[in-house]
């Protein structure tokens, strides 16, 4: 049961794009924050991943615990454990891919906001390490606000002079997880055979599904029903963290979702063509810096950043409704990262 199990679940990570044992480079990807609620299920999916050679696990404490364990999985990849400032460098050299859901989690009455002032200066000090150590890797940003934390780590790869636009992710792949399997339910559809493209940021009214524009179509969904999808799938956090009652946040889903959207970085590293996920990233799509829509990756990361395509009114509503909040959150992020 074991081995049908670690069988399934690399299938789900590969998503049927090609993937050649024989054919793939090594490749290393860092966890920073490996051993908080999003880092250690991240760990073990990412160790499950055959695209990984070394996998290395980074927090300030409880990291060479999560490395023994992770490690024992009778799976290709390299496991090492990093704890502390002075193995921050060493944990990140020659990294190919960085995740970093280091921070703090949201509690109950908390927002996205609310993180700010703690998560902002974590991610500022590993975006400093990261310009140091492995300038050239693809950094996926989980770490909260993604609104404004990426903004930060563009400005401090700006001060370095490592900053590569195409080498920058927001990791929003949770909110394309939560309106396939919400617009699936509604719908009456397999949920492995639905698709939807979520833009606009990662946050409340930010998060935009374009269920118009999901597939399969459905016919069957009224207005309301649509309304009352894009609701729930803002909310979507807001939801696991009431339910969880203080316990916790969004954990075992934003870590499937961060496992997902860094395998289809490790695959357009690697070369496989059409690999097209939703990422917030730097954009001309709307007059904003940065924005999330489909986006191709390739081996040198961001390969083309789509439009939006045709909107219904509701979302072209909905789009002009979240651009201040929008810019004020990037904004934010920028102010931060200048602050001495």
């Amino acid at each position: 049961m074991r081995s049908s199990l670690l069988k399934s679940t690399s299938e789900l990570l590969r998503r049927s794009r090609g993937y050649s044992s024989s054919a793939n480079p090594e490749r290393k990807v860092a966890i920073l924050g490996a051993a908080g609620g999003i880092g250690q299920p991240l760990s073990l999916l990412m160790k499950l991943n055959p695209l990984v050679s070394s996998l290395s696990l980074y927090d300030i404490a409880g990291t060479v615990g999560v490395a023994a364990d992770v490690s024992h999985i009778n799976t290709p990849a390299l496991v090492k454990g990093f704890m502390g400032d002075d193995q921050l460098g060493e944990a990140l050299e020659g990294s190919d891919v960085v995740i970093i859901p280091a921070g703090v989690p949201r509690k109950p009455g908390m927002t996205r906001d609310d993180l700010f002032n703690i998560n902002a200066g974590i991610v500022k000090a590993l975006s400093t390490a990261i310009a140091k150590h492995c300038p050239n890797a693809l950094v996926n940003m989980i770490s909260n606000p993604v609104n404004s934390t990426v903004p930060i780590a563009a400005e401090v790869f700006k001060k370095a002079g490592t900053y590569d636009e195409k080498k920058l992710f927001g990791v929003t792949t949770l909110d394309v997880v939560r309106a396939k399997t919400f617009y699936a339910g509604k719908a009456g559809v397999p949920v492995t055979d639905v698709n939807v493209p979520v833009v606009g940021g990662h946050a409340g009214i930010t998060i935009l599904p374009l269920f118009s524009q999901a597939t399969p179509p459905s016919n069957s969904l009224s207005q309301e029903e649509i309304v009352a999808l894009t609701k729930r799938t803002q909310d979507g956090g807001t939801e696991v963290v009431e339910a969880k009652a203080g316990k916790g946040s969004a954990t075992l889903s934003m870590a499937y979702a961060g496992a997902v959207f860094a395998d289809a970085c490790l695959k357009g590293l690697n070369g496989v063509p059409d690999i097209v996920e939703c990422s917030f990233v730097q954009s001309t799509v709307t007059e904003l810096p940065f924005f999330a829509s489909k986006v191709r990756l390739g081996k040198n990361g961001v390969e083309e950043v789509f439009g939006l395509g045709e909107l219904s009114d509701f979302e072209k509503q909905g789009l002009e409704n979240l651009k201040g909040e929008l810019k004020a959150s990037i904004e934010k992020g920028i102010k931060f990262a200048h602050r001495n």
